[in-house]
């Protein structure tokens, strides 16, 4: 854990940094397509965070034609168990728990001291957040070094999808804990769907060096400094917005964050606690029976 005074000296830099600029040179970066110049990378990020090559889909470094391939990479089928109760919630991605909770007085837990709105973060009319206020919810951090696809925690089909721009932030514990409103200022991706067991959300939190948010459905989103919130229409997908559990939903071009979601009776992530390391499949919570 960075030391408080360190950790407040980051995040006044970000507030100098052009951040939108960076994310822009990094995503073009992450691109380049000369073998020499991407295998280098590749091979150097699985050296510094030692990342297991044997659970890939595809050989490194060959197998990615650009480091940003590497970064949203597939896992070989057999890579992640899958809980198989019917009524597990299960962890979308890999990583680390930040927070999870009940949602109280229409706020959501952050770091100590520090809490936010549901409201603002969902960013639609009140009677969405209305719908979640008593619920729970976790958020859970990737890392840059953690595979980067999201999942479905849940059988479902989307019914809707909300860009929120924003800043870029980091979103590591050390912003976490020194940023108040952190998942409010960044800018977002608001999944919501029906579920067997009631509504659920899955929010993309997009992120310094991270800004392009990928789904299944909508493509790459590029980050927006500015503008209103977009309502995405997704009667106009060709492909169709159900979902199986474990299903690929979507993906960040590096660590970000996802929060989930869910209104009262219809999920409890109450098991979870803070600094707990999950994996995409395993059981986070469990939604009502069906």
């Amino acid at each position: 854990m960075m030391h408080p005074i360190a950790a407040r000296l980051f995040v006044f830099l970000q507030r100098l940094l052009p951040k939108y600029l960076l994310t822009q040179i990094v995503y073009r970066m992450a691109r380049i397509r000369h073998v020499g110049y991407k295998n280098f990378l590749i091979r150097r990020f699985v050296g510094l965070y030692n990342i297991d090559v044997e659970e890939l889909a595809h050989p490194v470094p060959d197998g990615f034609p650009t480091l940003n391939a590497f970064f949203t990479r597939a896992l070989s089928p057999d890579a992640r168990a899958i809980d198989d109760d019917a009524n597990a919630v299960v962890s979308p991605v890999d990583g680390t728990v930040s927070a999870a909770g009940r949602i109280e007085r229409g706020k959501l837990f952050q770091a100590k001291g520090l809490d936010y709105s549901l409201a603002d973060l969902l960013a639609t009319d009140i009677a969405d957040a209305d719908r979640f206020a008593g619920g729970s919810f976790t958020t859970i951090y990737l890392a840059p070094y953690n595979y980067h696809r999201v999942h479905a925690p849940l059988t479902g089909k989307l019914v809707s999808a909300t860009y929120v721009p924003g800043s870029l932030y980091s979103v590591n514990d050390a912003t976490v804990r020194q940023l108040r409103d952190l998942f409010v200022r960044n800018e977002r991706l608001v999944c919501q769907f029906d579920c067997p067991s009631g509504p659920f959300v899955l929010i993309f939190v997009g992120a310094m060096n991270v800004g392009t948010i990928n789904t299944i459905w909508t493509g790459d989103i590029q980050p927006k400094k500015q503008g209103v919130v977009e309502s995405i229409d997704i009667n106009r997908i060709s492909a169709p917005p159900a979902t199986e559990r474990a299903d690929t939903i979507g993906w960040f071009n590096m660590g970000s964050t996802v929060i989930l979601l869910a209104p009262p009776g219809g999920a409890d992530f109450s098991a979870l606690t803070s600094g707990e390391t999950v994996r995409m499949g395993q059981r986070i919570g469990s939604a009502s029976a069906t």
